[in-house]
């Protein structure tokens, strides 16, 4: 009877994990079986799938390491019911720091240290399989040990962060595996340390870090820098924060801002010794923009209250921070209130001290979340609230707000009193919908939920933006290039409000092929190079993260620019008094001195004028 009784529970667990999202916030979905002592947890989405990646560390045969699980988009789990399970390495008892971030090619990258103190980054396809072996690829050349940060490049590739307590490590894993070679950050008489990063354009990436003194309480300096992946340094280092004085274990956050630069903010209590929290921003360029060398506070100076555990968010139209902190009175440090604020770029908090989301009810929050809708037009805040009669109890709850700080809706995603270790971080909006995960500390299982914008729970189909915004005002015109000499259409536009992720321009040759080329989304023209006598036809549109934007139109309404290479510029009236080149309609370059030679047709002399100015000039010659 017993080992019937077994077979059961085993076959209820499988059957739970076939589970897809749940709309139930008593049951939510079980991801994987996972240790009572299970933590760690750290979620990515794959932007195009909507697939979802979770990782958590727990203790096993091999010390304390980490579990990979694989989950569609509509929340069923694909590694079976334990996951994936890193066994190839030895760990120690206790972690040193562990990443993990989800691929531009439907994979995931885990990096973390063993026991021998490498860092290894370890890459699984969507199938399971191991991209570069179990052993994966060791980091930093063996010389970092600790806290390793991973971030996503457009191409299948990572950058991966680590240090020693004395320096920091950068290193660009292609998609294959092989590395670049590592970049190290130091500064003479400081420990350099706890870097983040965010992701510039063409792969460049930006670091924040810590320069800090020696002992508990010290001196720190936060700056940021850009490399890239060759190891070349992009611009100067740029300071962000001042010098304070506080805690070493208060470290600073940072959330990239939609436009190649991104936000850092951290709490401390080194400005009149009582907590708040600071927000900073640098610009693609890595340039700070907001000049206070103290940051933006979340809340004028209080001495009776502190604002501390912030989370945030950037909106991805405005591209302002949207940051939740927690209230707590000084002096007990209790009386937990909710609060949020709205910053930009350049540092004007546009609610001033912040709104209060969540008023006081006798019992601590913890663990806030926000995240961004993918439309720009609100924001969810997901948080933790204790059991009246046991603060390390909780069930997790959640708000939908607008972009003005107005509440939408509120609900309960787990009504579950109990222990649980929270994720690291939430998804993200990715589709139409947001993840969470927890680790449930009594039962050791791993749950899930999802929630959408509306705050709807269960299965839902993809939500894809609805805006995919043109480029505006097409244009185009014959233009003769003097520096190169060459001749080519020279085609213009306007930028739509929202930048997408490249520009897809479709060339139509004369034999009726179509030829396509990519271009770079902060660019607002294009010269093509063409032979004269050809007439092409060019279309242009703006491609996004889910979908492409319709043709850009012209002035007149058109969706297409013709470029006729014979309809050149009228005559100069400067004379060519050196004739250089003679082109005929064709674009064959003649070898012709003199224009009397010419048998009848169109042709373009290229020569120098009596001052040695190169000019070009378009001639018709009927005979």
């Amino acid at each position: 009877m017993k080992k019937l009784l077994l077979f059961l529970l085993a076959f209820a667990s499988t059957v739970m994990l076939q589970a897809q999202w749940v709309n139930d916030p008593a049951t939510n979905s079980v991801l994987a079986n996972a240790s009572s002592f299970g933590g760690e947890i750290i979620l990515s989405t794959n932007d195009v799938t909507g697939d979802t990646y979770v990782q958590w560390n727990s203790g096993g045969s091999n010390g304390w390491g980490p579990t990979l699980q694989r989950l569609t988009f509509d929340g069923t789990p694909q590694w079976g019911d334990n996951g994936i399970r890193i066994t190839s390495h030895e760990f120690s008892s206790s972690s040193e720091g562990v990443a993990m971030c989800a691929t531009a090619d439907d994979a995931v990258v885990s990096c973390f240290a063993n026991y021998d103190g490498q860092t290894i980054a370890v890459k699984i396809n969507a199938d399971g399989s191991f991209a570069w072996g179990e052993q994966g690829v060791e980091l930093f050349d063996g010389m970092a040990f600790s806290r390793t940060e991973l971030i996503a490049g457009d191409d299948g590739s990572v950058w991966a962060l680590g240090f020693d307590y004395q320096r920091l490590y950068l290193q660009y894993i292609k998609a294959s595996g092989s590395l670049y070679p590592t970049i190290t950050v130091e500064a003479a008489g400081y420990r350099v340390q706890y870097g983040q990063m965010t992701l510039g354009v063409d792969n460049i990436v930006f670091l924040t870090y810590e320069k800090c003194g020696n002992g508990f309480y010290t001196d720190k300096e936060m700056y940021v820098v850009g490399y890239t992946k060759e190891g070349v340094q992009v611009g100067p280092e740029v300071q962000l924060m001042a010098s304070q004085t506080f805690q070493i274990t208060y470290l600073h956050h940072v959330v990239p801002d939609g436009m190649g630069g991104g936000y850092a903010y951290i709490w401390h209590p080194g400005i009149g010794g009582a907590f708040n929290t600071y927000v900073f921003h640098y610009d693609g360029n890595g340039t700070n923009t907001i000049h206070n060398p103290d940051g933006c506070s979340v809340h004028t100076m209080d001495p009776a209250n502190y604002y501390r555990d912030a989370y945030a968010t950037v909106d991805p139209v405005s591209h302002d921070i949207i940051i939740a902190y927690i209230q707590v009175d000084a002096n007990f440090q209790s009386n937990d209130r909710i609060f949020i604020n709205r910053i930009t770029p350049s540092g004007e908090a546009l609610w001033g001290d912040g709104i209060m989301a969540v008023d006081n009810h006798g019992v601590p929050y913890g663990n806030l979340r926000v995240d961004a809708f993918e439309d720009g037009s609100g924001f969810t805040l997901v948080y933790e609230k204790a059991s009246a009669n046991n603060d390390f109890n909780s069930t997790v709850q959640a708000i939908g707000f607008d972009m003005e700080g107005n509440e939408i809706w509120s609900k309960t995603l787990s009504t579950n009193v109990y222990s649980r270790t929270m994720c690291e971080n939430t998804a993200g909006f990715h589709l139409g919908q947001n993840i969470l995960a927890w680790v449930n500390s009594n039962s050791g299982g791993l749950y899930g939920q999802n929630i959408c914008p509306d705050g709807t729970m269960g299965a839902i189909d993809p939500v894809y933006p609805v805006e995919c915004l043109a480029p505006q005002n097409f244009d185009g015109e014959y233009v003769y290039n003097e520096e190169d000499q060459t001749f080519g259409a020279l085609l213009t536009w306007e930028a739509p409000e929202t930048q997408p992720l490249w520009y897809q321009l479709e060339i139509t040759m004369p034999d009726g092929n179509i030829i396509i080329a990519e271009i770079d989304p902060t660019e607002t023209q294009y010269f093509h190079e063409m032979e004269v006598g050809a007439i092409l036809i060019y279309r242009l549109k703006a491609v996004y993260e889910y979908c492409e934007s319709e043709y850009a139109l012209t002035p007149t309404g058109v969706d297409y620019v013709v470029v006729d290479v014979t309809g050149i510029p009228e005559n100069t009236n400067d004379e060519i008094v050196t004739l250089v080149r003679v082109i005929n309609a064709k674009g064959q370059t003649l070898s012709c001195k003199d224009v009397n030679e010419l048998s009848s047709g169109l042709y373009i002399l290229q020569g120098t004028t009596i001052d040695g100015k190169m000019v070009s000039k378009k001639i018709v010659v009927r005979k």
